[in-house]
């Protein structure tokens, strides 16, 4: 399965024009920089039903935003707000990821496992990652 990910990858490199240029020559400004992402599927992990009593709930989360979370056998359905709804699956115990890999969310944190932390990318292109949690105090 690797090797074909990387011939795919070598292939949609060479499909899109870019070129090995000589050592030490600088870039002329009109070439086009082109990049491959390859991803592996997301491989959901069965969620047991001690965990989907514990994740299950509503959120008040640290930004202002209230988050409410439904589980399923292998993922969970969050809903910020009312009107952002998002499915992340199960990759380990308590860890959830959406399938393009924006969203991730951490429950059972803190000291009593009440605690909940979820990171984000707020919008395309920007280098950077939000990270906003849910305290006891706020679920």
């Amino acid at each position: 399965m690797r090797v074909s990910l990387f011939i795919a990858s070598a292939s949609l490199l060479a499909a899109a024009g870019v070129h090995a240029q000589t050592p030490g020559a600088a870039p002329v400004p009109s070439d086009a920089i082109s990049s491959v992402q390859v991803r592996a599927p997301v491989n959901a992990m069965r969620i047991r039903d001690d965990q989907a009593r514990q994740i299950t709930g509503a959120y008040g989360l640290s930004n202002g935003s209230y988050l409410k979370v439904h589980t399923a056998s292998r993922h969970i359905d969050a809903t910020i707000d009312h009107d952002t709804k998002l499915r992340l699956y199960a990759v380990a115990p308590y860890r959830f990821v959406s399938s393009d890999n924006k969203v991730t969310m951490e429950f059972n944190r803190g000291p009593a496992g009440d605690d909940m932390l979820m990171s984000y990318v707020p919008e395309m292109g920007l280098a950077r990652i939000t990270v906003t949690s849910a305290p006891l105090a706020g679920r």
